[in-house]
């Protein structure tokens, strides 16, 4: 949660002759982008009564709906089918004749895209919600501009929610070009995958897309300037993915940066600087992940006062309200965890607090999921994070190996990991790394946000023979009588 705002600026006076216009509009809220934010605090304002207008300078539905989350994990399934396929044989199954066609793969995510905006179109319609296209920018106290091809509309409103987002962060090295230098955008609309793929930074992007790319064929490429993948995982779940990338030789380098691009007969020659000395690496296309820039400039904020953190985050409090009182703000635009799920979640208290319901933002577990192979999930605290929060720690630890669903699907790798608190049981964290740890973590996120101990989960029946059984075989190895695995007392 960010530091609640203590201090309020004051906004400055409107511009009347700039918005003394016959195209004004009227509204009770104006919400600024329709990510999984946007869209949702929009629907959820219409639906407690309030005339919206939602502005958006790119595609409705966002980032996430467009070029982030949905269509990167359509691609990364199809993927993994792929290489399914190919392993098909272990059970017998011998499949000969297998192609890719790339282009026809993006045609297929493009319809999956395609569904989702029209949808979340035809809601905002039956909603009674009017959309805008264009670059919106506060001219004044409760007066927005948005501009487009069409020219200028002014909109005077009541209270305005930012919800715009964020942007990959550039690497001054190497400038994004859209053709060789990329963000995951660009990486998604291959029309075939490039014989070797660079990634620029070891956490959930390059993972996720490095990991796919090798999936399709790429020889792959991982550049991490820190120690470790995946910064913040708990490390018995990072080791399990990387040897999954050690098996479909992705070539990783830790403690290593990108020290120049040298371009050579129309390929590029990237030098990493490794502990071990400089390294050359060819690479037709490089992806740069390295974090990202909230989407605040050109937005006029500062004509209103609304105040921003030392990297450009809009801060807020509890209700998410910003320095202004009547503008409030969601998603990545307040900062980490830039997760689509907490700004849909930011969006509905948004929306009741803009609506005047008694509420604050009060997350006590926010699951965080990567799609990498296997699969990370992960819920509360870590181990390490629970032992400097003042916690006397047990854990307990099941490998997916030990699951009779696990191996009749052929994916065994992974594990459940608990993390508890000594004195009383209760459960502070839960790690899952194996196939479909993301549809498995909504138990523990449940779990921990009700207070429940590891004993509630021992004692709940699980369905047989199911990867959700592991949580219960975690919290029995906690406790100290697994029956699946020998654990010693």
């Amino acid at each position: 949660m960010n530091t609640p705002i203590v201090k309020t600026k004051e906004p400055s006076p409107c511009e009347p002759d700039r918005i003394v216009s016959p195209t004004t509009k009227t509204a009770d809220v104006v919400v600024i982008g329709t990510g999984p934010g946007g869209y949702v605090a929009a629907i959820r304002l219409a639906q407690l009564g309030k005339k919206v207008i939602a502005i958006e300078r790119e595609a409705i539905g966002g980032v996430c709906l467009n070029w982030g989350c949905i269509p990167s994990k359509a691609m990364i399934h199809a993927s993994s089918l792929l290489e399914s396929m190919g392993k098909a044989d272990d059970m017998g199954i011998s499949v000969s004749g297998v192609a890719l066609d790339m282009g026809k793969m993006k045609t297929w995510k493009d319809g999956i895209v395609s569904r989702l905006t029209g949808g979340i179109a035809e809601l905002f319609k039956r909603n009674g919600i009017e959309y805008m296209s264009g670059n919106a920018t506060f001219v004044g106290e409760g007066h927005i501009m948005v501009a487009n091809a069409e020219g200028e509309t002014f909109i005077k409103t009541q209270h305005t929610l930012v919800a715009t987002g964020a942007r990959p962060r550039p690497l001054p090295a190497l400038d994004f070009d859209g053709e060789r230098v990329v963000t995951s955008k660009e990486a998604l609309d291959f029309t075939e995958p490039p014989k070797n793929f660079l990634c620029v930074g070891g956490g959930i992007v390059g993972c996720e897309i490095g990991t796919y790319m090798a999936k399709l064929g790429s020889k792959v490429t991982i550049v991490e300037l820190a120690d470790t993948l995946l910064a913040g995982t708990d490390p018995e779940l990072t080791k399990v993915v990387q040897r999954g990338m050690k098996k479909r030789k992705i070539d990783v380098y830790l403690n290593s940066k990108v020290a120049h691009v040298e371009h050579k007969q129309g390929q590029m020659e990237v030098v990493i600087t490794t502990p071990k000395g400089d390294k050359a690496v060819p690479a037709d296309k490089i992806l740069v992940a390295i974090g990202f820039i909230p989407n605040t400039e050109g937005l006029g904020l500062e004509t209103v006062g609304v105040e921003l953190d030392d990297r450009g985050h809009i801060k807020v409090d509890e209700r998410l309200v910003s320095s202004n009182p009547k503008v409030s703000a969601i998603g990545d635009v307040i900062g980490a965890p830039y997760l689509a799920h907490k700004a849909s979640k930011e969006g509905m208290v948004a929306a009741e607090v803009i609506a005047g319901l008694n509420v604050v933002l009060d997350v006590k577990a926010m699951p965080s999921a990567i799609f990498t192979d296997p699969e990370i999930a992960s819920v509360g605290m870590t181990e390490s994070e629970a032992e400097a929060a003042g916690h006397k720690v047990k854990t307990g630890s099941f490998p997916m190996a030990a699951n009779g669903r696990a191996l009749s699907t052929n994916h065994p790798d992974g594990l459940v990991k608990f993390v508890a608190d000594a004195d009383d049981d209760t459960l502070l964290g839960v790690h899952i790394c194996s196939h479909e740890a993301s549809d498995l973590i909504s138990e523990a996120a449940l779990a921990i946000e009700m207070g429940a101990t590891v004993e509630d989960i021992g004692l709940t029946v699980h369905p047989h023979p199911t990867l959700s059984e592991t949580l219960m075989e975690a919290a029995h190895v906690v406790s100290g009588h697994a029956i699946h695995i020998f654990s010693p007392k």
